[in-house]
């Protein structure tokens, strides 16, 4: 009789017990079944379920307009794909800003529709109320500071965050805000390389950087960045690790001439 192995599963714990050992901490966007599959058999850390499905799966310019349902169907479609890594689901404009008690009640309807693990949300001192709310029923929270994509029409930009020292000086505070209100983790995206390592080493939390350097405990990269399916977005920080839109365009366009040329089916391809 075959014994079969125990699937560890990766928890909040494990992630703060891989910063304390030094382990780097692995994590990918995905929004469907098919790829949180083999991203969690690949042995990925976290599976983010990123508002960033705004802009890669519906085609929108922000992360404004998906909603929380969406949200949720995206999330519900992870879920049922992995088995072991930690599932991350960004909580989309509009569901936790006005105030803590809508976060609260955003939070639960994503925890109690999906079956994810956690939930994410952008900002620093304005977002405790709300973390604090969330965590306290229970639910595990991820914080996200520097480039905060939702702000885009505060920012008026996607340039570097942090860079000036009133900024550094206000995220080095909000980070250590967040920790106290009870996040396991922070994103710090596009800000400076020294500004994230002295992040990082202020905190007994991991921090997961995205073009914010290696000192960072962990790496993300949206998963059609990182494929090369998406070919416009070609940001410093971004390493391709797969050319897909060449490799799908070729594949397409060879089943177009084969079906043309009537070489598919062939007689083994027909019943």
């Amino acid at each position: 009789m075959s014994v079969q192995k125990e699937i560890k599963k990766v928890t909040t714990h494990t992630l703060q017990m891989m910063k304390a050992g030094g382990e780097k901490i692995s994590m990918i966007t995905a929004y469907d079944f098919s790829f949180a599959k083999i991203f969690d058999t690949a042995g990925i850390d976290i599976i983010l379920v990123g508002d960033s499905a705004s802009n890669v799966m519906a085609g929108h310019e922000t992360t404004l307009p998906i909603t929380l349902d969406q949200m949720i169907y995206h999330a519900q479609s992870v879920v049922r794909g992995i088995n072991r890594c930690l599932v991350v689901v960004d909580m989309p404009f509009g569901s936790y800003q006005s105030n803590s008690e809508i976060a609260l009640a955003s939070a639960i309807k994503i925890m109690k529709e999906t079956g994810g693990h956690s939930v994410k949300l952008e900002g620093g001192e304005e977002a405790v109320d709300s973390v604090k709310k969330i965590v306290s029923a229970g639910i595990p929270v991820m914080g996200h500071l520097g480039l905060t994509p939702q702000s885009i029409y505060k920012f008026g930009t996607y340039t570097v965050r942090a860079k000036e020292v009133d900024e550094a000086a206000k995220l080095k505070k909000d980070a250590l805000l967040l920790q106290e209100a009870g996040a396991f983790a922070i994103v710090l995206e596009k800000i400076p390389a020294a500004l994230a390592k002295e992040v990082s080493e202020s905190l007994h939390i991991p921090t997961i950087g995205i073009g914010a350097g290696g000192a960072c405990d962990g790496q993300v990269l949206v998963m059609h960045d990182m494929l090369g399916i998406n070919v416009e977005f070609k940001p410093r920080f971004l390493r391709k690790y797969l050319d897909l839109y060449e490799q799908i365009d070729g594949a397409v366009k060879q089943y177009i001439s084969d079906v043309k040329s009537k070489d598919f089916p062939n007689e083994n391809e027909q019943y």
